[in-house]
């Protein structure tokens, strides 16, 4: 095996493969890179039990055929490599790399026990790259963090038609994102758990000038774009529905701009130690946020519109409520209200949807930002 490629163009394409490698595996060959060089082009694929990726690029090849070597040790090699074409070669149990007058050695693993990779499941279709990479970051805030309740550390995704739906929760917060893709056929329908640190991961490795192909079966999920293709194993369990949770019958609602009012729960969170609540109470044409006890206490007002005949005070997690304002790009937020420790419903507005001369009588559906929804559960007030 011998072959010839510009440094940068092989560093990224080890970096793209190496995402899914162990950190740690009783299995030390699942540490290891595949590289293939045939008929001008270059593969570099990685495994491990739960994930699979496969890059292919241009490479001039001079003497085709395979290696395993080590994948993060490659890594590192190629990152410290002068920014020249590097030549690669297979001579005898080392795998070298030479180029701009450096030259490195890497002992060569063996094929025996490497699994063979996955194949890509059945491609249903086919999805914005930056659209699906916007909705997986919207929704992974809410999915959970630990690792024995592992189906609530995933995120949904569910097909229905030429519409997909994105959902995450830890049972204190639902986050949801439904939005257009491109279904390869009529009456496709699909329900699934993917792991959501995985599915991040593959979200944005994907170039975002482009369409992702969507792929699945009963085990598994597979994203392919371009030369680049990955797979991930998905959990068998199913998250709760989030049709119940989110219908806010009797809500009272609340609307301001988002940025101020992020930057003002960050400030007045600093005082909220242990995470102790924070505060908001709307009234008239204002939201007082208010964090802290005994003499450590901060407040800040804001700009309101609120619907209430009363005022109304509700707490939230600091960082829950960070993590929501964090997870919108619209330039005001809505806030769904049932009342104190109870639930709360965000969406993202425009300004003008939040004008106190807005139409109150249209149904509650046209006043949501139904694409991307996320529910809180508010907290008793400690005021």
């Amino acid at each position: 095996m011998e072959f010839r490629i510009e440094r940068n163009a092989l560093t990224d394409a080890v970096a793209w493969a190496a995402r899914v490698l162990p950190t740690r595996s009783p299995v030390p060959v699942l540490g290891g890179l595949l590289l293939e060089a045939a008929d001008g082009r270059l593969s570099v694929s990685g495994l491990d039990y739960e994930a699979s990726a496969r890059i292919e690029v241009e490479a001039e090849t001079i003497r085709p055929g395979r290696v395993l070597v080590l994948g993060r040790r490659l890594l590192d090699i190629c990152r410290v490599l002068p920014e020249r074409v590097v030549e690669c070669a297979v001579e005898g149990s080392r795998f070298s790399l030479t180029g701009g007058g450096a030259r490195f050695g890497l002992s060569v693993l063996p094929f025996d026990d490497y699994p063979a990779l996955p194949v890509l499941p059945e491609v249903l279709g086919e999805v914005d790259a930056a659209l699906f990479a916007a909705a997986v970051s919207q929704v992974v805030v809410a999915a959970g963090r630990d690792d024995t309740l592992p189906t609530l550390t995933g995120i949904r995704l569910a097909l229905d038609g030429d519409a997909m739906t994105l959902a995450a929760t830890d049972r204190y917060r639902f986050a949801v994102r439904t939005f257009g893709w491109k279904p390869g056929r009529d009456g496709i329908s699909a329900d699934v758990v993917v792991p959501a640190r995985r599915l991040t991961e593959i979200a944005r490795s994907f170039a975002p000038d482009g369409m992702v192909r969507i792929a699945l079966d009963g085990g598994s999920a597979g994203f392919e774009q371009a030369g680049t293709r990955t797979t991930v194993r998905l959990f068998d369990g199913r998250l709760p529905r989030h049709d119940k949770l989110f219908a806010m019958t009797g809500a009272v609602t609340a609307g301001t701009d988002r940025v101020p009012l992020l930057a003002a729960v960050k400030r007045v969170a600093v005082v909220a130690d242990g995470g102790s609540p924070l505060h908001l109470t709307f009234s008239g044409d204002s939201v007082l946020l208010q964090a802290g006890y005994e003499d450590d206490v901060a407040s800040q007002r804001l700009p309101a519109v609120w619907d209430g005949a009363d005022e109304l005070t509700v707490a939230f997690n600091p960082g829950y409520l960070m993590d929501a304002l964090g997870s919108f790009d619209a330039p005001a937020v809505r806030f769904e209200l049932m009342g104190p420790g109870q639930r709360a419903m965000i969406t993202g507005r425009t300004a003008d949807q939040e004008s106190p001369h807005r139409d109150t009588s249209a149904p509650d559906s046209a006043h949501r930002g139904a694409d991307h929804q996320h529910l809180l559960m508010s907290v008793k007030p400690l005021l």
